[in-house]
C-alpha cells in the first residue's frame, strides 16, 4: 500500500501549478467564500449571505467558513458565522423559524455552527440553542431497529442525506458534553449502509423505506431506484466529520472507517476518467440528460482528501482526489467580473412529498440546475481548503505530536459536573486552547495526541514531537505533578535518540520554574524568573516582537505578539534565534540526534492565533505554521 509520503514524492503534488485557474491570485477557497458572503441570499432580511430562515444549506456554507477561519485566522469568516447564527438564535436560546417537533433532520445541520460558537465563546445562549436541537434527536421517530426517520412527514424512511444533517452535530455534542451516544451514532451509519448498499457495485441508493409503502421504494428491499451522487456525498462527508469526535478506542470506530473505505472504493470506480469528476447519476455516464455535477464532485474530493490526511484512507486515494479537484475547477468554476461562480449543481432532490417525487432517472435529471447553489458552494469550500493544503501532507505523514497533560493539568468542572482538563489542550476551542495549533499539525499530515500520564520511555517511543507547556505550581493544582529526575532522564534520552522537544514556559508567578529548569538545563536552557513585554489593555503594539529575517525557524512570520514572557539564559548547546530589547526570547538546541525549541510563553493559544482579538498585521498563526513545519522537519525520517 502506498503511504501518503511515498505517493506525494512520486506525484510531486504539482497541484497548485497544474490545476488552479488561470489569472488566479487568491486561493479558490477565499474566492468561493466571497461569493457565499456577498452573492447568496442577497435580498434576505438577514443580510447578504444569510438566508431568511433556518436551513441546512446555510449549515453547509458555515462548515466551509469554519475551516477557512481555522486555517487562515481571518476574523471575517468567524464574524460571518456568528452573524449567520445570531440572525436566528435569541438570547434565551430559542431559534427563529426552527421547530424541534417537526422532527426534520435537515434542521439539525446548523447545530454544528451553534456548537462551535459555544465552544469558542462560552456564551450561554448558544448552549441553550444546542440543547434545543439535541432535544429533537432525543425523541426523533425511529425505524424498528433504531434508525432516525429523515422527517416526521416521511415515516419509516432513512435517507443518506440525513446522516450528514444530524450525525456530525450529534457526535460533537456528545464529545463536548460527555454523553455516551457512540453506539447510536455508529449504528445510524451501519444500518444505512446495510439497507442501501448494492452488493455488485458497492454504490449506495439514495434512501430506504422500511415500510416498503412508498412508490419510489422497491417492494422487496425498500430501496430507492437511483445512485444519486450528492446523496453519497452527504454520507461520505458525514463519515469523515463524525470521526473527528468518535472515541479512538471505541470498538465501532473501525467499522465506520471500513464503511468509508468501501464507499470511496466504489466511487473511484465510477469517477469519470476524462474529467476527474462524477456524473449526477453515478452509474449512467453519458446517458441522455445525465450530466457532470458539481456538488457531489466537491463532496467526494473533500472526503477523500480529509480521509487520507486523517489516516482513515490509504494514501492512494489522494490521486483521485487530485483529479477531482482539477476537474472541478475546469468543469464547474467560471470567473466573471463579479467574482467566481460554481455552476452545474443540482438545486435539490428528494423523494415522495407533494408534488410527488418518484426518484426515477427522469426525476433527477429534470431537477433544476443552479449556479452558486449554497450546498455546492459549501462543499466546494471544504474541498478547496483540503486540496489547497494537500501538498503539505508529506511533512508530517506518519508522525505523532504529543502534548503533555501531566505537568500542566489544570482542571475545571464542566456543565455536567465532570472534571475536565483546561488550558493549552488540543480539544479546547476557547481562548486558552490549542485547537488551531493542533489543526496546523494535522494539516501537515501529523496526528495529535495527549499524554495524561507521566512520560516514560515507553510513552515517548512512538512520539516524534513532545510539547510541555507551562507546568503547574501550587496555585494551579492542589497536588501538582513536578518534573522529577526520572522524567528528566526519560525525556533527555528520548531527545538524544532523535526526539523533538518543545518547552514553553510562562512569566514568573504563573509557572513552576525550578523543576522545569531541571529539565531545560540538560539542553543549556534556563527560564528566568522574570516577566517582560507587559501590555496595557488593548495597546497590542506593546507586545510586538519583530522576527529576525534570518530566523531558522520562523521563515514566514515577521510580526508576532508575546505578552508577559520569561526570558531565557543560554549555554551550549542552546543558541538564541531571537533577541528583543536585550533579552533572549526564542532558543533552539541540538542534543544528540534530537532537537529542542524553547520560549517563555504559551503564546500559540487560540486567543492570539484565531484573529478575533489581535490586529490583522500580527502573524501568530503564521508563526505557528512556521514552527510546526520546523519541528516536523527535525524529526527522524520515517
Amino acid at each position: 500500500m502506498l503511504t501518503v509520503k511515498k505517493l506525494l514524492a512520486i506525484s510531486g503534488l504539482v497541484l497548485l501549478s497544474i490545476v488552479q485557474l488561470s489569472a488566479q491570485t487568491r486561493p479558490v477557497s477565499a474566492e468561493l467564500a466571497d461569493t457565499a458572503m456577498t452573492r447568496i441570499w442577497v435580498d434576505s432580511p438577514s443580510g447578504p449571505g444569510v438566508p431568511p430562515k433556518w436551513v441546512y444549506d446555510d449549515g453547509v456554507i458555515l462548515s466551509g467558513m469554519k475551516m477557512l477561519w481555522q486555517t487562515t485566522g481571518d476574523k471575517r469568516y468567524y464574524d460571518f458565522i456568528k452573524r449567520s447564527v445570531d440572525a436566528f438564535v435569541n438570547a434565551d436560546g430559542t431559534i427563529k423559524t426552527y421547530s424541534a417537533d417537526e422532527y426534520n433532520l435537515d434542521q439539525v445541520r446548523m447545530g454544528s455552527a451553534v456548537l462551535m460558537l459555544y465552544r469558542v465563546t462560552g456564551v450561554e445562549k448558544y448552549k441553550k440553542a444546542a440543547d434545543l436541537i439535541r432535544s429533537q434527536l432525543k425523541s426523533q421517530p425511529r425505524t424498528h431497529e433504531g434508525g432516525f426517520w429523515h422527517k416526521k412527514i416521511y415515516p419509516y424512511q432513512m435517507w443518506l442525506d440525513g446522516l450528514y444533517m444530524a450525525e456530525p452535530f450529534y457526535a460533537e455534542y456528545s464529545a463536548t458534553f460527555g454523553e455516551d451516544n457512540w453506539n447510536d451514532i455508529a449504528d445510524q451509519f451501519i444500518w444505512m449502509e446495510k439497507h442501501v448498499r448494492d452488493d455488485k457495485t458497492g454504490l449506495l441508493y439514495h434512501a430506504w423505506d422500511e415500510s416498503k409503502q412508498q412508490n419510489w421504494a422497491d417492494k422487496q428491499t425498500g430501496r430507492s431506484r437511483m445512485f444519486w451522487g450528492r446523496a453519497m456525498g452527504w454520507y461520505a462527508m458525514a463519515l469523515v466529520d463524525v470521526l473527528d469526535y468518535f472515541p479512538t478506542d471505541h470498538p465501532k470506530r473501525a467499522e465506520l472507517i471500513s464503511i468509508l473505505n468501501r464507499e470511496m472504493t466504489a466511487l473511484q470506480k465510477v469517477q469519470d476518467k476524462k474529467t476527474g469528476v462524477w456524473w449526477l447519476i453515478l452509474d449512467m455516464p453519458g446517458r441522455e440528460k445525465n450530466y457532470l455535477e458539481a456538488s457531489s464532485s466537491a463532496m467526494f474530493a473533500y472526503a477523500m482528501t480529509k480521509g487520507v490526511r486523517k489516516g482513515y484512507l490509504p494514501g492512494s486515494f489522494l490521486r483521485p482526489a487530485e483529479m477531482a479537484w482539477a476537474g472541478l475547477q475546469k468543469q464547474f468554476l467560471e470567473r466573471k467580473d463579479s467574482g467566481l461562480d460554481l455552476t452545474k449543481t443540482i438545486g435539490g432532490a428528494g423523494l415522495g412529498g407533494n408534488p410527488y417525487r418518484a426518484g426515477d432517472y427522469d426525476y433527477y435529471v429534470n431537477e433544476k440546475v443552479v449556479t452558486n447553489d449554497p450546498k455546492g458552494l459549501g462543499a466546494a469550500m471544504l474541498a478547496a481548503v483540503e486540496m489547497e493544503n494537500a501538498s503539505n501532507l508529506s511533512r508530517g505523514a506518519g508522525k505523532t505530536v504529543l502534548l503533555d497533560d501531566y505537568f500542566n493539568h489544570e482542571t475545571k468542572k464542566d456543565e455536567n459536573g465532570r472534571t475536565v482538563a483546561r488550558h493549552d489542550k488540543w480539544d479546547e476551542w476557547d481562548n486558552g486552547g490549542y485547537s488551531l495549533w493542533g489543526d496546523v499539525f494535522e494539516r501537515l499530515g501529523a496526528s495529535t495526541k495527549t499524554l495524561s500520564g507521566e512520560p516514560t520511555a515507553a510513552d515517548l517511543r512512538n512520539a516524534d514531537v513532545y510539547i510541555i507547556v507551562d507546568p503547574d505550581d501550587e496555585k494551579e493544582a492542589a497536588k501538582p505533578n513536578f518534573i522529577e529526575s526520572r522524567h528528566v532522564k526519560a525525556i533527555a534520552d528520548w531527545v538524544k535518540a532523535g526526539g523533538v522537544l518543545v518547552l514553553m514556559g510562562n512569566d514568573f508567578g504563573n509557572c513552576e520554574f525550578d523543576h522545569f529548569n531541571s529539565l531545560a538545563k540538560e539542553f543549556g536552557i534556563q527560564f528566568n524568573k522574570d516577566s517582560v513585554n507587559h501590555v496595557d489593555g488593548s495597546n497590542f503594539e506593546m507586545g510586538r516582537i519583530n522576527i529576525d529575517g534570518a530566523s531558522p525557524v520562523f521563515t514566514g512570520a515577521r510580526k508576532v505578539y508575546l505578552k508577559e514572557i520569561s526570558t531565557l539564559a543560554l549555554t551550549s548547546p542552546a543558541r538564541s534565534i531571537q533577541e528583543w530589547n536585550g533579552h533572549q526570547v526564542f532558543a533552539i538546541a541540538k542534543f544528540g540526534n534530537g532537537s529542542v525549541f524553547a520560549v517563555g510563553d504559551p503564546w500559540l493559544y487560540n486567543e492570539y492565533t484565531d484573529g478575533r482579538k489581535l490586529p490583522r498585521d500580527f502573524e501568530n498563526l503564521r508563526a505557528a505554521q512556521d514552527l510546526s513545519r520546523w519541528l516536523l522537519d527535525q524529526t527522524r525520517r520515517k
